[in-house]
């Protein structure tokens, strides 16, 4: 088996910014109230007649640039996203084909805010098992699309984005690469976190709309008490197993949901905030997209180097949950 590793981050968010302070115009809320519980400032919102499989074109496209290398050498694409452009075709077909990736396949990966590191470890098999030498795995939703700019309890947390890794083989001589993964999913919790309408159980109709059911719905209590646990649950995991503490860790990159979500897992974990990566004060929670933004974030500002010792993490809607661990290649 092959070790897999990070060769390239390519990101992409939209230009227009909605800030605290333009919410409090659009619904019953302030820049206080949404800080003190979430964290966050402001979100990137994708522009009328813009999708998901534009933002993710544009993050794909920056990490081949950044590998330099045309899209027809990658063998596989997924998509991580609950936004896709449509039911069917997969956004991964749209992407693929944009890309110039021909003779790739790939697929749509659903695991809601768990959905790139679900895909970075599918990926990362992929590429271990022999089959691929280029798997490009992609997180990006327009969570705009499905928000109720009513709901001030879920307007206030959501924004667009996207980001793109490339896997590749490591040479037999590194360390660097993928090192283990751990994940579980929770079926009990599906209700506190979900988009009712549009599938087969409630298809869209004039009622299903006028109820206002195409929207997120959430239970942000219980989301939050299962997030808390669970992450730094299924970190000491995946650290235990292979031999590492807290201690080792040079950097914890979490899903961006709640600031106070993540320095509490990182408190239970026994790492002190000043190796966590939180970026979720400009981008808010852009699902698939939160991973590779604050990586791309953290390797831009000096403080992710090769040799590190990375921690991904996340907790979704479903529940689905998990965290892999990496040592960064370059």
């Amino acid at each position: 088996m092959r070790k897999a590793k990070i060769t390239a981050l390519g990101c992409y968010t939209p230009e227009h910014v909605l800030t605290n302070y333009d919410l409090e115009k659009m619904v019953d809320t302030n820049n206080q109230w949404i800080l003190e519980r979430t964290g966050i400032s402001e979100r990137r919102i994708a522009e009328a007649g813009m999708a998901t499989s534009d933002l993710a074109v544009e993050a794909a496209n920056e990490a081949l640039r950044q590998r330099g290398i045309a899209g027809a050498e990658v063998n596989a694409v997924l998509v991580c996203t609950v936004t896709p452009d449509m039911l069917f075709p997969s956004t991964a077909c749209l992407v693929q084909n944009r890309i110039g990736a021909k003779g790739a396949w790939g697929f749509d990966l659903v695991a809601a805010c768990s959905g790139f590191l679900y895909g970075l470890t599918t990926g990362a098999h992929l590429v271990a098992s022999g089959a691929h030498r280029k798997v490009l795995v992609i997180g990006a939703d327009t969570m705009s699309r499905i928000i109720d700019y009513t709901d001030r309890g879920t307007c206030v947390l959501f924004g667009d984005g996207a980001g793109a890794m490339l896997l590749e083989p490591a040479a037999d001589s590194e360390e660097a690469g993928f090192i283990d993964f751990v994940g579980e999913i929770d079926g009990s919790g599906g209700d506190y976190l979900k988009m009712p309408a549009g599938g087969s159980r409630i298809p869209a109709t004039a009622e299903s709309v006028a109820q206002r059911l195409h929207y997120v719905h959430q239970d942000g209590q219980q989301v939050f008490k299962y997030a808390v646990k669970k992450m730094s649950e299924l970190c000491d995991t995946v650290l235990a197993r292979n031999g590492f503490t807290a201690k080792d860790v040079s950097w914890l990159i979490p899903h961006q949901a709640n600031r106070r979500i993540i320095t509490a897992s990182a408190e239970r974990l026994g790492l002190p905030c000043d190796r966590v990566i939180i970026n979720i004060d400009r981008y808010g929670n852009t699902t698939a997209g939160t991973i590779p933004l604050a990586t791309r974030d953290a390797l831009e500002s000096g403080r992710l180097k090769k040799g590190d010792l990375v921690l991904f993490a996340a907790v979704g809607a479903g529940y689905t949950a998990g965290a892999s661990l990496w040592r960064w290649g370059y």
